[in-house]
């Protein structure tokens, strides 16, 4: 079978553990499905307060949404301090500033005690109004911030781009960049060297909380029996709507270019575009740098430019970075916006107490991933939190209801539109080698892909999680389910959930997970 591997991003250039699948049933304290950030971050504090842990994870360490960052640790949250103030209160803003605080910290910290070498850095960040953005918004966000308790952020007139349609910005000090995938190889290295169980190419097929015990059953049929099990697989793969309805999917893309290195501290830059833009400098080898810059975001799966949106994306990267060079690298990810702002960290709503969740980055995956380290542990543990009421997974939408409401009008328009309309090609022969299209056959909906030899494969087009039609996704090479998320390989292997199972041959009568 002819591989569909996504291209790829700076960070391919860790040497992945070669770690075995689970072979046998085996007991833990706690199983911890997902070997991203938020997994291995969870799993690590665990194991330091002596716990035995077991992680399962069906492709490689960092392999999922972790790969695909640009790895910013930044309390300047995505989402800016007035609308979470205007949220959440002034008490919900000053958690949120401290939690990520918290977390760079906490990288930085693990960084030393570890001895990981991945390129931790601290850095400035500064903030810019873009063009068009409200005169006062700079001078709102730093009120907003100060008063989240971020008292050494200040207003600059001054900004250190050079771009001329640049003037004021804010500078938020003591933010971080690294590594990733290098960081949570170190991770993963202490967790083992603590006594912890790490298996990858290990499918959790489902999820099962219990008064006293919970187990977890794998594709293969063997089962982790623990007093705990943390889903951290982005978004839960253990619950049809419970969570799925307060967030919803956007894709986001990156492109890297090279740059002079010249000397200058780096930073990290953000704008307050919509969908804004964010920006760091890297050393990767050779005598430049890259410059990586994202944005141009979208609701997953419901955009086809994504090749525009790249192009759109270089073009204003060498508008304000005037010395840019060749594109190295090129890709996206895909990001969980929460309705009101902040992630879903805590017990999995509707559940038994025992089964924890981790999802709601909000383009703040890295930072939000290590609180889910600190905050899922003291819940573990029986340790109290301030922090466990903000990021309560079983929270009413009551500070976000028109953004819920709004996309999950969103969600079921989808349903109607890709029901209703035609399949993008009318014929499989239309499809060229290397592309993806949905075809219509009498009520079926076909996605079909061409393999660069040649090979045509078609699959149902219902993803397995509620039935919507998936799109093809031509820059990561996947189908894409733009009702939750739901991510397939272009052969329909499942990647990202909330869906836990592959899609079907046509053939095959339409069935969900619910």
């Amino acid at each position: 079978m002819t591989s569909c591997a996504p291209p790829h991003s700076p960070w391919s250039d860790a040497i992945p553990l070669a770690l075995p699948s689970l072979d046998r049933d085996c007991q833990a304290d706690v199983c911890v499905i997902g070997a991203g950030i938020s997994g291995l971050s969870t799993a690590y504090a665990l194991a330091l307060e002596g716990r035995s842990v077991v992680v399962l994870d069906d492709g490689e360490i960092g392999g999922g949404m972790t790969q695909r960052t640009t790895a910013h640790l930044t309390n300047a949250v995505d989402d800016r301090y007035v609308e979470i103030e205007r949220r959440h209160g002034e008490r919900g803003s000053r958690i949120v500033a401290e939690s990520h605080t918290a977390a760079i910290d906490r990288i930085e910290q693990t960084t030393v005690e570890e001895e990981i070498d991945c390129d931790f850095e601290r850095v400035d960040g500064f903030l810019f109004a873009a063009p068009g953005t409200p005169h006062d918004l700079l001078e709102r966000e730093l009120g907003a911030a100060h008063r989240a308790g971020l008292t050494q952020v200040e207003a600059l007139e001054l900004q250190p781009l050079g771009a001329e349609f640049l003037d004021k910005c804010l500078r938020f000090p003591r933010q971080a960049q690294f590594h990733p995938l290098r960081y949570l190889t170190g991770v993963a290295d202490a967790v083992m060297r603590r006594g912890g169980r790490i298996f990858c190419g290990t499918h959790a097929a489902s999820v099962e909380g219990g008064r006293s015990t919970a187990r977890v059953v794998t594709a293969s049929g063997h089962t982790v029996a623990s007093a705990a099990v943390v889903v951290a697989t982005n978004t839960p793969i253990n619950d049809v709507v419970a969570i799925h309805t307060k967030q919803a999917p956007y894709s986001t893309y990156v492109v890297a270019l090279r740059v002079p290195a010249t000397g200058a501290d780096h930073a990290l830059y953000w704008d307050t575009a919509d969908p804004y833009h964010y920006v760091r400098l890297y050393r990767h080898g050779g005598p430049d740098e890259l410059e990586i810059v994202g944005g141009e975001d979208h609701k997953s799966g419901q955009a086809h430019d994504g090749e525009a949106r790249l192009a759109r994306l270089e073009q204003w990267a060498r508008s304000y970075f005037p010395l840019a060079g060749a594109v190295q690298f090129r890709w996206s990810g895909q990001v969980m916006e929460p309705a009101d702002g902040v992630a879903f960290i805590g017990r999995n709503p509707g559940d038994a107490d025992n089964v924890y969740v981790a999802t709601g980055d909000s383009g703040m995956g890295m930072t939000h991933g290590t609180i889910a380290g600190i905050l899922l542990t003291d819940l573990i543990t029986g340790r109290p939190s301030r922090w466990a009421p903000l990021y309560d997974p079983s929270r009413k939408m009551v500070h976000g209801a028109v953004e819920y409401a709004k996309e999950n009008v969103n969600v079921a328009a989808q349903y109607v539109k890709d029901y209703a309309s035609s399949g993008e090609r009318s014929s499989t022969d239309e499809i060229a080698p290397g592309e993806g299209a949905i075809l219509r056959r009498g009520l079926t909906k076909i996605a079909a892909f061409r393999d660069p030899d040649g090979t045509l494969h078609e699959l149902s087009a219902a993803c397995p999680h509620l039935g919507c039609i998936v799109s093809y996704d031509a820059i990561e090479k996947t189908w894409n389910c733009p009702c939750h998320g739901s991510r397939f390989d272009c052969h329909g292997h499942v990647i990202v959930g909330p869906a836990n199972r592959d899609l079907a041959s046509p053939s095959a009568p339409v069935t969900t997970e619910s």
